[in-house]
């Protein structure tokens, strides 16, 4: 198929590799024009994936029209509050019937929505049509051929097992689901606990304090994720606990480095300063705080998470509020 690609940074980049091999016919847009030539010129883009060689076949460029004019299928890999400008930057070169595909992972803060509704709302597309890819993937491990295993989500399966044909190779699995919206909150809200997770080590604590954090973490996206039409379900799987596992673990997590910095002592503007990547886990904790008192559910690690990021809030202090909070059961059980 003839697919477009749309950001280069490094997950952008390693799914560009992964169709070009999987056969496909592939352009990559980049927003730098630099970026477009090194790739067009030395196949490689050693600003956002360093050490990875492309494929020859692969082809870039900074016109969205010469990347979209030609694609049956589109693939949005953009910083998640770009993904609204992006696509209307490219709207007027999509060919009617197009699938769309996003692989980027957060909430807009100005409205609050997942992603998939922003796309949906700036193209006035079939809703089945817009299918999330998400799950446990670094850009710098697919880049290498590493096994892993996501997940394809769609409200119309059928669409979503076109996809998991275009992505599926013998060292990247994919599965399908129906619940997009299951899937696209727990991609999102993982970062926000992969920064905490990183605190924690910024502060030095060890495995029992993060253990205790991604196992409460899980509770509260599921608790989020079931008010907004979630199934609980999902967040056992690999767009959840599996997503969740690897962000606040692995050593190519920039949320989990920028926690470990901030939990160090380091302003947060100075952090995110230092680094040309995006770090998600951000602006989704401020739009996961709203969304928490939007659909009144109880989100303390979100919220210490936002006292810390947006209002100052020592870290040392924010783990003490949290261990001293009331005591309770441990599994919820509604009667």
């Amino acid at each position: 198929m003839r697919i477009g690609v749309v950001g280069a940074g490094g997950w952008g980049t390693a799914l560009a590799k992964l169709l070009t091999e999987n056969g496909h016919e592939v352009s990559l847009w980049a927003y730098e024009k630099d970026t477009a030539d090194e790739v067009n010129q030395t196949h490689c883009n050693h600003h956002f994936l360093p050490g990875i060689i492309l494929p020859e076949k692969l082809t870039a460029s900074s016109d969205p029209e010469q990347v979209a004019k030609e694609s049956e299928v589109l693939v949005f890999v953009t910083p998640s509050q770009w993904v609204r400008s992006t696509v209307k930057l490219f709207k007027d070169f999509i060919k009617p019937g197009v699938m769309i595909i996003n692989a980027a992972k957060g909430i807009e803060t100005s409205t609050l929505q997942c992603l998939s509704a922003v796309i949906r709302e700036e193209l006035d597309w079939d809703d089945g049509k817009i299918i999330t890819l998400s799950g446990p993937s670094h850009a710098e491990e697919v880049g290498r051929r590493v096994p892993t295993a996501t997940v394809v989500a769609s409200p119309a399966l059928q669409y979503a097992e076109i996809a998991q044909d275009i992505f599926i190779a013998p060292y990247f699995r994919v599965y399908t689901n129906s619940d997009r919206i299951g899937v696209e909150i727990g991609g999102a809200l993982k970062n926000i606990f992969a920064l905490a997770a990183g605190i924690c080590e910024g502060l030095g604590f060890g495995d029992n304090t993060k253990a205790a954090l991604v196992t409460r973490a899980l509770s509260e996206m599921r608790r989020l994720g079931e008010k907004m039409g979630a199934q609980p379900l999902t967040f056992s799987g690999l767009s959840g606990l599996g997503d969740l596992y690897v962000t606040s673990a692995s050593r190519h997590s920039r949320n989990a480095w920028a926690g470990r910095e901030i939990g160090k002592g380091r302003k947060v503007e100075e952090v995110l300063k230092s680094t040309p990547m995006v770090v998600e886990g951000v602006p989704t904790t401020k739009a996961a705080y709203l969304l928490g008192e939007k659909y009144q559910v109880e989100l303390p690690i979100t919220n210490i998470m936002y006292k810390i990021l947006y209002e100052g809030y020592p870290p040392v202090q924010a783990l003490q509020e949290l261990m001293s909070r009331e005591r309770r059961h441990e599994i919820e059980t509604i009667f």
